[in-house]
């Protein structure tokens, strides 16, 4: 399973990707790297429907293997979805939808060059996270922990 909030920006609603997950059932969640910061902050505009986010933002699309939404070609971690549920969040505006989505994931894809000894190694690949407001962070250091046994 993955999730992914969504805080709508448009005049009548959410951001258009929660609405084509609940409308077509699908999704795909495309891992943000540092080399693509620039791109994925692009599809975030607050643009009409028919518009295409990821031609906008010069990404390249990749097809997908067992859903209709594509890849985004250039990121080393794809991870195909059908639609779970969505669920509604507070929002302190009445014309903007705050959201939750939750996929279950039916499909991966992971570039070899961010394989070592058949892991991911996600320090290859630089992914970023958001944080809140207009912050994000870059992953530069990974270190492991074993979990107590009791």
């Amino acid at each position: 399973m993955v999730m992914f909030a969504s805080n709508g920006r448009q005049p009548h609603g959410s951001k258009d990707t929660v609405t084509n997950c609940e409308e077509t059932g699908e999704f795909v969640v495309n891992l943000a790297t540092w080399k693509l910061r620039e791109h994925m902050n692009k599809t975030s505009a607050p643009v009409p429907r028919m518009i295409d986010e990821m031609k906008l933002a010069g990404l390249a699309v990749a097809p997908s293997h067992l859903v209709k939404p594509p890849r985004v070609k250039d990121t080393p971690v794809h991870m195909e979805c059908r639609h779970f549920q969505t669920v509604d969040l507070p929002s302190d505006r009445k014309d903007q939808r705050n959201a939750m989505v939750i996929g279950h994931v039916i499909g991966i894809h992971i570039d070899d060059s961010i394989l070592v000894d058949g892991k991911v190694d996600l320090s290859r690949c630089r992914p970023i996270s958001r944080l809140g407001y207009m912050e994000y962070a870059r992953v530069d250091y990974i270190f492991t922990m074993d979990r107590p046994e009791n």
